[in-house]
């Protein structure tokens, strides 16, 4: 290796460089696992939305209900998110209702999906059940009817 004219080995410069490339490939590196991250947690999340479909697909002749149906504020329950949702029956006989609800932040980002059975439901009456998030939820979060059968 040459000395400079300092009496010194190489090029400050060239320590600089490898330094900042240094520090750029750990930067990129945390983007790359930071994105990769969101990649799981995003394919978890419509594995989730996928099976909540999946079970809403199953009932057999029910009709859209979703009007009978309001969702409440959300809380949380120990480790979960819970909302208290509510079924009134406008028919004269006996109904009962399975309920697809979506969990959302504050910017309307979807974050869970639970299926949830009121059964029983009397005419004309309102009838309660809690849809309870299937992971823990942080931040603030909203439940909507996602999809509400009557059979």
């Amino acid at each position: 290796m040459k000395r400079d004219e300092r009496g010194g080995r190489g090029d400050r410069r060239t320590g600089i460089v490898l330094t900042t490339a240094t520090v750029l490939l750990a930067l990129t590196g945390c983007d790359t696992a930071k994105d990769k991250a969101g990649q799981i947690v995003s394919s978890a999340t419509a594995a989730v939305a996928s099976a909540a479909q999946e079970k809403m697909n199953q009932v057999k002749d029910g009709v859209n209900a979703t009007g009978d149906v309001r969702a409440g504020a959300t809380r949380t329950d120990g480790d979960r998110t819970v909302a208290e949702i509510t079924a009134t029956n406008p028919k004269d006989q006996n109904a009962d209702y399975t309920i697809m609800v979506n969990f959302r932040d504050t910017d309307g980002n979807f974050l869970d999906s639970v299926v949830l059975n009121i059964n029983d439901v009397e005419p004309g009456k309102s009838k309660t059940g809690t849809a309870r998030s299937n992971r823990t939820l942080s931040g603030e979060t909203k439940a909507e009817i996602a999809q509400a059968l009557r059979h």
